[in-house]
């Protein structure tokens, strides 16, 4: 609808769902393509047609409370009926070919990324290992090794010996030296 539509009141000549057209027919110019007798006969029929649609508004109306009243018999309620009708649409769903051809174009794209992801995964390795094994990277590595070692040199087993005994001979001095008595512990 465009803008400057909204808004504004119909001004067409058909009348609204409910609206009495025989009464909105006779407010209306009368057509000259028919004549008052044709009018006429047109006005009788309209009318018809328009009392058949109220009777037959009142049947489906009267139906519609009869399956209610059998639903609720059965104990079928709104919510068990709206479960039924979502399986089946997803059985439907499920079983048509546009979802089948989907879901085998989707696993096989799966497929393709996964092969794909370790082919990179492969290939990145390979390359890290070429890197790793080129003078440049081994050059460096040593450097690195040699930068360790000065920086955090190892103890050697004959220097291990050495701090067993500096720590077996610091026992005796804390014992006490002969002739002295021990110092008082007593609270005074």
């Amino acid at each position: 609808m465009e803008d400057s539509d909204k808004g504004t009141q119909r001004t067409d000549s058909m009348p609204e769902v409910g609206e009495d057209a025989v009464s909105t027919a006779e407010q209306m110019a009368p057509s000259t393509a028919f004549t008052p007798e044709e009018q006429e006969e047109l006005r009788k029929e309209l009318a018809k047609v328009e009392e058949e649609i109220q009777t037959l508004s009142q049947v489906l109306a009267s139906k519609e409370t009869q399956v209610a009243e059998i639903k609720r018999k059965l104990g079928i309620t709104p919510l068990n009926e709206l479960r039924q009708n979502l399986s089946k649409s997803w059985q439907e769903v499920t079983t048509s070919t546009a979802y089948k051809r989907t879901s085998e174009t989707l696993s096989q794209a799966g497929q393709k990324a996964t092969a794909a992801f370790s082919s990179v995964g492969s290939v990145i390795t390979r390359k890290l290992e070429d890197v790793r094994n080129t003078p440049t990277f081994k050059s460096f590595e040593e450097k690195v090794d040699t930068l360790k070692t000065k920086i955090s040199p190892t103890v050697s087993s004959s220097e291990l010996g050495d701090v067993s005994h500096t720590v077996r001979s610091a026992e005796p001095m804390l014992e006490k030296p002969e002739g002295m008595s021990a110092p008082d512990t007593e609270p005074h």
